[in-house]
């Protein structure tokens, strides 16, 4: 089908295999790490408590520490994920499925490459949301990771970064199936936002397609629009949306198989 949008188009590169935040590979050295950042309790008055630099220094060395493997070399100025799994499992977040987790990140902003944290991203995060210690962090910052409290811009913004952070390496795509697992781990836990028909219809449609491998950034963001602006299938006219193709295909799927 020729493409006969207007919108910019993006590389699809392609990759023997990602490794997604939520891909199984947390770290498993958590149990050799003590949770010597908790003593540490929040402070409750009109004033903002006082921060301890050193100690916030002190977990990100940890953290970087722990980031070090066969894989990748240590780094002093870098935490992967291999050590914020650590930080998360000292939290009681599960690293591999919990989508707070992603949520810690884009608060953090950790936005200058996929898959880490810098250390001034992690400095300048820790002093926005006031924590310098494990005890701040479940205090204060845990009970606002709930995505379903998120008003629509944060929302918007938070969706467009799950995507940015999980690209491996120079890729400016997601493979499919790391794509689809998003999508199903980001609707199935942000209350309501798209109907569970809508998302888990389309996850399917796209692991039906052998047409699309990979998911480009304008796919990923416009998904959220489409359903927003469409939330009854029978109410699209491709020929006068603008709308990437995909969308033009999935239409035709599920009205092929209404039609059965």
């Amino acid at each position: 089908m020729p493409n006969k949008r207007k919108r910019k188009a993006t590389t699809n590169n392609t990759s023997d295999s990602n490794n997604m935040l939520f891909s199984g590979r947390s770290s498993k050295k958590s149990s050799r790490h003590s949770s010597r950042y908790g003593s540490s309790t929040s402070h409750h008055s009109s004033s903002l408590p006082s921060l301890n630099d050193s100690q916030i220094e002190s977990m990100f060395e940890e953290y970087a520490q722990a980031s070090a493997s066969e894989e990748f070399d240590y780094e002093p100025e870098v935490t992967r994920m291999e050590g914020f799994s650590v930080f998360c499992e000292q939290l009681d977040l599960d690293p591999c499925d919990d989508i707070r987790v992603l949520v810690l990140l884009w608060k953090l902003g950790a936005n200058s490459k996929p898959q880490l944290i810098t250390k001034k991203e992690w400095i300048s995060g820790c002093q926005t949301l006031r924590s310098d210690s494990l005890a701040k962090f479940r205090d204060v910052v845990i009970p606002t990771l709930d995505p379903g409290f998120m008003d629509n811009d944060n929302f918007k913004s938070f969706y467009k970064f799950c995507f940015q952070f999980n690209r491996e390496g120079t890729h400016k795509t997601l493979e499919k199936d790391m794509a689809i697992a998003l999508w199903k781990m980001v609707f199935s836990q942000t209350g309501e936002r798209v109907a569970k028909d809508r998302y888990e219809s389309f996850c399917d449609f796209l692991e039906e397609s052998s047409l699309h491998s990979r998911i480009t950034l304008d796919q990923w963001t416009s998904f959220w629009d489409f359903c927003q602006e469409c939330p009854d299938i029978n109410d699209y006219d491709e020929d006068t949306s603008a709308w990437p193709v995909l969308f033009d295909e999935y239409v035709e799927c599920i009205q092929q198989k209404q039609k059965k």
